[in-house]
């Protein structure tokens, strides 16, 4: 696929979110529903989705300080569009408007080693604490 047959929109304005909920849902990286999705993407430092023609193809959003420290979150890209380069295209995206920042990348498990050939390294020093924290031992979120 080439860049022409497609778009980067760093804007949250005309996405359909239920869309954005649908695909995050599909990787296991969130169950929330499209007004919910609305709001974490609106209240994102970055967002950035991809289109081809008005289908959403992909998404990804960070948090930021914008100065120091971000964090990378719900990377993902339609099962038929993935291979193509279009999550490294979305992480670049999302890494030039971090410019200068620290970057911790967030994912779900089953994904963890996809990271590591974009210049990602696993961290030692890293906790969380999470609101449904069942959900997350039971997908596999936590070290023993």
């Amino acid at each position: 696929m080439s860049e022409c047959e497609y778009e980067i929109i760093d804007s949250c304005e005309n996405i359909d979110f239920a869309e954005v909920s649908e695909l995050l849902k599909f990787y296991g990286l969130s169950d929330l529903d499209g007004d919910t999705q609305k709001r974490v993407f609106q209240n994102s430092y970055v967002t950035i989705f991809v289109k081809k023609e008005n289908e959403l193809i992909g998404v990804g959003r960070a948090i930021s300080d914008g100065i120091t420290q971000g964090a990378i979150y719900n990377i993902a890209v339609k099962d038929e569009y993935r291979g193509r380069g279009l999550g490294k295209r979305i992480v670049d995206e999302i890494l030039t408007r971090l410019a200068g920042c620290n970057v911790v990348l967030y994912t779900h498990p089953k994904h963890i080693g996809l990271y590591e050939h974009w210049g990602f390294r696993r961290m030692r020093t890293s906790y969380a604490k999470f609101e449904r924290e069942e959900y997350f031992e039971q997908e596999g979120f936590f070290v023993e």
